[in-house]
């Protein structure tokens, strides 16, 4: 905790307005959405891809006193009882101020880099050295320029060891990490392909990495990574691998079994083995980095051995699910300490689908009843965050149940708690499950889960975040932005989406027919909803949800009005539809004055906004007629407001529109398969793919040359072949055009073809060329675009088509 004195002191600010100098921060606040504990923390206002200047009111209106600006606008006129900071980058103050507070500890620093597995290293770590030490850990993925800051904060005189990742993209950011971190040890995972469009070459990727252990004590590396690169700087030199001379050597890697691999090695003099329960090359090889590590903290090679035996896989993510009764399950009890529980309840309270909040929550690893500053800290969270239940199993947080502000119950284990379910209430819930490993919560989550085939389609809700911003960075800051949800959000689900785009500040949603608004609005959507399709059937509905229809011809027009008018309802909102070359529905341009004549007699609606819809924006060979649409809205909308005598927002530019036409932006635009990653046309968007069709393989059969596969006997057999039945059919999307070759799915790295007719729940796969087993993943899908062109498609289509029986499954990377 500082005093906003001892912060100015640290910012050295371009000018201060301090009302209170004896003002506490102890939290950091960068998002409004997620402020706790308002009068104990700072508002840094980063200009990142949304500017958070133009949410210092919401902030401040949510108990926040302290900011840190960098646009100098008096902000302290308007809030005379606040105080305020001005420096020329809130970033660069932040990471000052998390520096500052880093310097602060003199325990060991662990600063891990690389390109892939920092995560799964620093999991591991926090799971082999625990015992001997508490140790702090950076929270999930936080690696970026934020994120390290934001992990740095959360050091305290608590712990004695501090695990901190560090992931760039480009030149010149890892510098400004190195400065914030300063470890004491640094440890590299490995050099791939990740973000390699940063950098001009693999070996300046490798210095930029190697710059966060400039000044550490020791340094540890896979050699073959940096083979022929200079390492220039001071640490000890900790290095592993196949070649003789090195500080660890690798001397034989033999795979045990399909879950083990027993590595050989040599160390100051000494030959050891250790079983890595995992046969992935990746993993493996992480765990070396994991064990060259506890060498170097002094570990005894039998104490290694035994406890990288009994190495966990780390679930590297956050996963929603649907549950019974009529419930939601958050699944996250892969890591169970306060900075986990914290993001993972902030993810809760974004979820509006139901009404009641429960939390299922196990004892904290490493906290004890004796831990007054962490148990206090528990308590804090569970205070700000609105919980209906409090659910406690364990041994120590029983016995403090009486403390929290939250109906609870409590077992001493997770035995207890299953025998004990069928009695609980759990209908018309939201659950978030936060359990440590040794208390097997997968055992709950099997329980809460509605059933369903193995199929599934899984959702990036990060990649859905990454997509969303991409886009809005190319949008002025007066325009608005309308997303698509209609077809149930294109395949990926229904209230799931539409709370995450409630959460990131959308202005609209848009669904096909009134029904899907319906369901919307009762999973808590409060934003405005527009109904593309009304019709006469659905305007009680639509009035009765506070829905906003699209209003597209004169009949429609008429019939609405009359329904208002029978009911005594005026300034109702609506959106007036213009067909400028579409011809799908709409008003013609030359049908504004009628239009206008008639809303000025009936003076009950309120036009909320004009649109029309881009034909071929995407089509270079149509821009003369895709400029003729954008014009001919203008003038409709130039007629239509001097006739009714007040504005409206309009709009035209739909994914493709906002890629290419910046002259068609109006007043808002439309977002609609754009933000699931596909189909965008400029190369600048770093746009991901959202949706993961996925399955696994049930049988595999050894079929001699001459057999056939399928219905009708298609699928003839040339060789003696290897074939796969996976469990996918027509009755899940995929369609049957896909049979006999066309589709083509992943396994294991190996693109198969399909053979023989695809069945209805059902089809099979030609793996003869392919090293699969039986249970193992495929991918449906992996090049969505390729898949849909081969049976003359669009992925529109295969995403629409995906059944409502296969589970969706959302996660946070």
């Amino acid at each position: 905790m500082y005093k906003i004195s001892e912060v100015v002191q640290v910012l050295h600010p371009n000018r201060a307005f301090i009302i209170d100098p004896s003002s506490l921060v102890q939290h950091i606040f960068y998002d409004s959405r997620k402020i706790v504990q308002a009068d104990l923390g700072v508002f840094f206002a980063l200009q990142k891809n949304r500017d958070g200047h133009g949410y210092v009111r919401e902030a401040y209106d949510k108990g926040v006193r302290s900011f840190v600006l960098q646009t100098d606008e008096e902000q302290e006129k308007l809030f005379p009882d606040a105080n305020f900071i001005w420096v020329d980058d809130s970033l660069d103050a932040l990471q000052a101020l998390a520096a500052f507070h880093r310097q602060q500890f003199s325990y060991p620093v662990i600063g891990i880099t690389g390109s892939n597995g920092k995560t799964i290293v620093k999991e591991w770590l926090y799971q082999l050295m625990s015992p001997e030490y508490r140790i702090y850990r950076s929270p999930k993925s936080y690696n970026s320029q934020l994120g390290v800051a934001l992990s740095l904060w959360g050091l305290s005189e608590q712990y004695t060891l501090a695990i901190i990742e560090a992931g760039i993209s480009e030149r010149g950011e890892m510098a400004r990490l190195e400065d914030m971190i300063k470890p004491t040890v640094g440890l590299l995972t490995n050099i791939g392909v990740a973000h390699k469009a940063g950098f001009s070459s693999k070996e300046e990727k490798i210095a930029e990495k190697l710059l966060l252990f400039k000044d550490a004590e020791t340094m540890i590396f896979p050699n073959s990574y940096v083979e022929n690169i200079q390492l220039p700087y001071r640490p000890r030199k900790f290095s592993w691998g196949y070649d003789e001379g090195l500080s660890l050597e690798v001397y034989s890697v033999k795979q045990l079994n399909q879950r083990s691999t027993m590595v050989t090695l040599y160390h100051g003099g000494k030959t050891f083995a250790v079983e890595v329960p995992f046969v992935d090359k990746a993993n493996v090889e992480n765990a070396i980095s994991c064990i060259a590590l506890m060498l170097r903290f002094g570990y005894e090679t039998g104490v290694i051995a035994s406890r990288i035996k009994e190495l966990q896989p780390v679930a590297m993510r956050l996963e929603l699910k649907k549950g019974k009764r009529n419930s939601s399950i958050i699944d996250d009890s892969y890591s169970n300490d306060l900075d986990a529980l914290q993001i993972a309840l902030e993810f809760l309270n974004q979820q509006r689908q139901h009404a009641r909040k429960i939390l299922i929550l196990s004892d904290l690893p490493g906290v004890s009843l004796a831990d007054a500053k962490s148990l206090a800290k528990l308590k804090r969270l569970l205070g700000e965050y609105r919980l209906d239940k409090l659910i406690l199993i364990g041994e120590v947080l029983p016995q403090l149940a009486d403390q929290f502000d939250v109906p609870s119950i409590s077992y001493r284990g997770t035995v207890e708690f299953l025998a004990d379910f069928r009695s609980l209430q759990f209908e018309n819930s939201t659950i978030l499950l936060k359990g440590g490993r040794e208390f097997h919560f997968e055992q709950i989550s099997r329980l809460l889960v509605a059933k369903s085939h193995d199929t599934v389609l899984e959702i990036n809700l990060n990649a859905m975040e990454n997509n969303l911003n991409s886009y809005r960075q190319l949008l002025p800051k007066n325009v608005k932005l309308m997303t698509m949800v209609k077809a149930f959000s294109y395949g990926s689900g229904s209230f799931e989406i539409a709370n995450l785009l409630q959460f990131n500040g959308v202005d609209y949603l848009t669904v096909a027919f009134a029904d899907e608004g319906v369901d919307l609005r009762g999973a808590g959507i409060t934003l405005p909803i527009v109904v593309m399709s009304p019709d006469e059937n659905t305007f009680e509905s639509i009035v009765q949800h506070q829905l906003e229809p699209e209003i597209y011809s004169f009949r429609i027009l008429n019939t609405f009005l009359s329904f208002l008018k029978d009911r005594g309802i005026t300034t109702y909102p609506v959106h007036i539809k213009v067909d400028t070359g579409m011809h799908r529905l709409g008003f013609m341009p030359e049908e504004v004055d009628e239009l206008v004549a008639i809303l000025k007699r009936d003076s009950i609606l309120e036009i909320r906004s004009a649109f029309s819809h881009l034909a071929s924006a995407g089509n270079e060979k149509d821009n003369a007629f895709t400029q003729q649409q954008i014009d001919l809205l203008e003038q409709f909308t130039a007629q239509l407001k001097a006739g009714i005598g007040y504005p409206f927002l309009r709009h035209i530019a739909a994914t493709s529109g906002i890629e290419r036409w910046p002259q068609a932006y109006f007043d808002m635009v439309r977002l609609g398969i754009g933000l699931y990653g596909i189909g965008a046309e400029r190369q600048d968007l770093p746009l991901r793919e959202v949706s993961t069709l996925k399955t696994n393989v049930t049988q595999i059969k050894h079929l001699p040359a001459g057999e056939t596969v399928g219905y009708n006997r298609h699928g003839v057999l040339k060789r003696d072949s290897n074939i796969a039945t996976i469990k996918i059919g027509y009755a899940d999307g995929y369609d049957r055009r896909f049979g006999n070759g066309v589709g083509k799915m992943m396994v294991n790295g190996y693109l198969v073809p399909t053979i023989g007719d695809i069945c209805m729940d059902m089809c099979m796969l030609d793996v003869t060329d392919a090293d699969i087993a039986e249970e193992d993943e495929v991918i449906v899908y992996p090049d969505i675009k390729l898949a849909a062109e081969s049976i003359g498609t669009i992925p529109y289509e295969l995403l629409t088509s995906i059944s409502q029986r296969v589970k969706r499954v959302y996660f946070y990377e």
